[in-house]
C-alpha cells in the first residue's frame, strides 16, 4: 500500500539526509499552529531550500523540475497565459506542442488551479515544479515588471472594459484632449511603462502614433525592442499626462517641444529628458531615460585597451590643445568625456561646459545650458566662458564654424578643450573642421587628440559558452589562423538575464589618434580623409574594427556585433 502523498516528499528529504524527522515534526507543528503549508514551515525554518522541496515534490509525482534561471521561454509561448493570470495563480508557462500546454507550478496538488488553467487556456495541460518564489521571480522577467500591477495587465484592463477617453473633433484632426491630472488609471499607465523600460535598462522610451494603434518601444542595449501596444483611443491621455509630468503646454498640438521628468523608481532618482513632435497621426514622445550612476564610471571601465588607456591618461592631462571624441548619436561620446571630467574634477581646477541641453548634473563642474531662443549659442557662451578663467572647457558639439573658431581660440590660449564632432572616425573629423571652415594651420596646431567610438553589446555573462566559428566567417572577418588560435570566442545562448538575447550591457570600442608631426603636416596641407588615415595607421594607430575584433577574439563581444558597427579596412 502506497504510503500518504503528503509523506512522500518529506520521506524523500529525510532519506537524502536534508532534514531530520525531528526538523519535519517541528516544521509540521510549526505549519499547524501558524495555519501554513508545510514546504513554506520547512523553508522559513531554513531546514530546507524551495529547490530542494521542490525537487523531492518532483522526484515524488514522477515531473520534472525547472531550473527557470537555465531555461528560455519564447515570447509565443508566455504569450499564451495572460499576465494577469499568471500572477494570480504564480504559474508559468513552459512549453507548447500540439495543443498541449506545460505549465510551471509550485504545488502539484493544487487541482483547482489547474482545472481553471484548462478552462481559461482551453488546452490540455501538464505540469513541472519550480520554488513559487522562482516562479513568481520569472513572471516578473517575462512579463516586465517588479512587483505589483504592470503595463501589460493595466493594457488588459483598458481592453477589455468601457473605460473611454473619447476623441473630441479636435483629434480627428490629429490633436490630443486635454485630460485630468488625478485620472487615475492613466497615471498609473504612464507610471508603470516608465517603471518597466527602467527595470529593463532601457535608454529611451518611444511612444509613437499610428492610424489603428499606439507602438510603444524600449531601446535596449542600443536595439530598439516592441512593448506594449495601447488602443488608440489612450494617445491623448497618455499624451497629456507626460506633458502635465514635464511642465509642457498640453495645448499646444502643432510646434515641437522639449521637456524634463524627475522620477523615482525604486531607490533611483532619473531624468528623463522628453521630446514631442508632432507627425500626421499626432504627437510623438522620446523619453530618454538618463542614470545619474550611468557616468560615474571611470576611465579604465569604459573599455580601452592598456595602451590606448595609457595615452588617453597622459592626454587629459595636458595643459592645453582639443581633444575631439566623434562617432553618431549614441555611440557613448558624452559618457566618455564625462568620465574624463571626473577624473580630472578637483578642488584646484575649474571646469566649465557648454551643453545643448544639459544631461547629467556633475558636482563640482560649471554647466551651462545653451539657450538658442535667447541668443545664448555655443559661440556666445565660450566667449563668455572664457572670462570666467577655467583651466577645463567642454563644448557640446562643435556644429558650426563660430563654435568651432571659439574652442580653437580657447585651446591657443592656454585652455585644456573637449568637444564632440559628428564623424565616421578619427581621421575624418580632421578633413571635417577644414570642410565647416576653420584654417588648415589652426587644426594642425590646436587638436592634440581625435577619438573615435563605438557602442558594442557584452555576450551575457550568465549563458555565456565558448564556439568556433567557422573558417569563412574568420575570413570575412579578417582573422588570420594565428589569431584564432589564440582567441577564445564567445557567445550567449539566451537566458532570463538577458531575455534570450545573448547580450547584457555595452562596451566601447575605439579609435585613437594621435597628432603627431606627420599628421599636423598633413593637415596642414589639407591632405584627404585616407591620406590621413594610412598615415596615422602607420604610426599605430587602432582603428575601430580592430579593437573590435581583438574583444571578440576575448569573448567580450561577438564577430557579427563588430561588423554591424564597424567595417573593415579597405570595405
Amino acid at each position: 500500500m502506497a504510503a500518504k502523498r503528503p509523506g512522500n516528499w518529506t520521506e524523500i528529504l529525510i532519506r537524502q539526509g536534508i532534514i531530520s524527522p525531528d526538523q519535519l515534526a517541528e516544521a509540521e507543528q510549526m505549519a499547524s499552529e501558524s495555519d501554513m503549508r508545510l514546504p513554506d514551515a520547512l523553508s522559513r525554518l531554513g531546514y530546507a531550500t524551495g529547490e530542494e522541496i521542490m525537487r523531492a515534490m518532483a522526484q515524488q509525482h514522477s515531473l520534472d523540475y525547472v531550473n527557470l534561471s537555465e531555461v528560455v521561454i519564447p515570447p509565443s509561448v508566455v504569450e499564451l497565459v495572460p499576465e494577469s493570470v499568471a500572477r494570480e495563480n504564480a504559474i508559468l508557462p513552459l512549453a507548447e506542442s500540439d495543443g498541449e500546454l506545460t505549465v510551471i507550478v509550485s504545488d502539484p496538488d493544487d487541482f483547482e488551479v489547474i482545472e481553471k488553467l484548462r478552462f481559461i487556456l482551453n488546452k490540455h495541460i501538464e505540469i513541472a515544479l519550480a520554488p513559487r518564489e522562482n516562479i513568481l521571480e520569472a513572471v516578473n522577467r517575462y512579463y516586465g515588471q517588479t512587483v505589483g500591477e504592470s503595463a501589460d495587465s493595466m493594457l488588459q484592463e483598458f481592453t477589455d472594459t468601457a473605460i473611454d477617453f473619447t476623441e473630441t473633433e479636435d483629434d480627428a484632426a490629429g490633436g490630443e484632449e486635454e485630460v485630468d491630472e488625478s485620472s487615475a488609471p492613466i497615471v498609473r499607465l504612464v507610471h508603470l511603462i516608465i517603471t518597466e523600460a527602467v527595470q529593463l535598462r532601457a535608454s529611451d522610451i518611444h511612444i509613437e502614433p499610428f492610424e489603428d494603434r499606439v507602438r510603444v518601444r524600449y531601446r535596449i542595449d542600443g536595439r530598439l525592442v516592441e512593448r506594449d501596444s495601447p488602443p488608440r483611443r489612450l494617445l491623448g491621455a497618455i499624451l497629456s499626462r507626460i506633458k502635465i509630468l514635464s511642465r509642457l503646454d498640453i495645448a499646444e498640438r502643432r510646434r515641437t517641444q522639449d521637456g524634463r521628468i524627475k522620477v523615482t523608481v525604486g531607490e533611483k532618482e532619473l531624468d528623463l529628458r522628453v521630446s514631442v513632435i508632432p507627425t500626421n497621426h499626432g504627437q510623438s514622445i522620446v523619453m530618454r531615460i538618463l542614470d545619474k550612476d550611468s557616468i560615474k564610471v571611470g576611465l579604465r571601465q569604459l573599455g580601452f585597451a592598456d595602451e590606448d588607456y595609457l595615452k588617453f591618461e597622459s592626454l587629459i592631462r595636458r595643459p592645453n590643445g582639443i581633444i575631439l571624441v566623434t562617432g553618431p548619436t549614441g555611440s557613448g561620446k558624452t559618457t566618455s568625456l564625462y568620465a574624463a571630467l571626473n577624473t580630472l574634477n578637483s578642488p584646484d581646477r575649474k571646469i566649465i561646459t557648454a551643453e545643448d541641453p544639459v544631461e547629467y548634473y556633475l558636482p563640482g563642474i560649471n554647466q551651462v545650458e545653451v539657450r538658442h531662443e535667447i541668443g545664448l549659442d555655443f559661440a556666445r557662451v565660450i566667449r563668455a566662458m572664457l572670462r570666467q578663467a577655467p583651466n577645463i572647457v567642454l563644448v557640446g558639439e562643435m556644429r558650426d564654424l563660430e563654435t568651432a573658431q571659439m574652442g580653437i581660440q580657447a585651446s591657443l590660449t592656454g585652455h585644456l578643450v573637449f568637444s564632440t564632432l559628428h564623424t565616421n572616425d578619427a581621421p575624418g573629423a580632421i578633413t571635417r573642421l577644414i570642410d565647416m571652415g576653420v584654417a588648415a594651420y589652426l587644426v594642425s596646431s590646436s587638436v592634440v587628440a581625435i577619438m573615435a567610438q563605438r557602442l558594442v553589446r557584452v555576450v551575457c555573462q550568465k549563458c555565456k559558452q565558448t564556439y568556433t566559428p567557422s573558417e569563412s566567417s574568420l575570413r570575412a572577418a579578417g582573422i588570420s589562423p594565428e589569431m584564432a588560435a589564440d582567441a577564445t570566442f564567445c557567445k550567449g545562448r539566451g537566458c532570463g538575464s538577458c531575455q534570450g538575447m545573448g547580450y547584457r550591457g555595452r562596451l566601447a570600442i575605439f579609435e585613437l589618434m594621435l597628432m603627431s608631426s606627420k599628421i599636423r603636416e598633413l593637415a596642414f596641407n589639407c591632405a584627404p580623409t585616407s591620406a590621413i588615415r594610412k598615415a596615422a595607421i602607420s604610426e599605430g594607430m587602432k582603428t575601430l574594427y580592430d579593437d573590435g575584433v581583438r574583444k571578440a577574439c576575448r569573448g567580450v563581444t561577438t564577430i557579427e556585433e563588430v561588423l554591424r558597427v564597424a567595417k573593415q579596412e579597405g570595405n
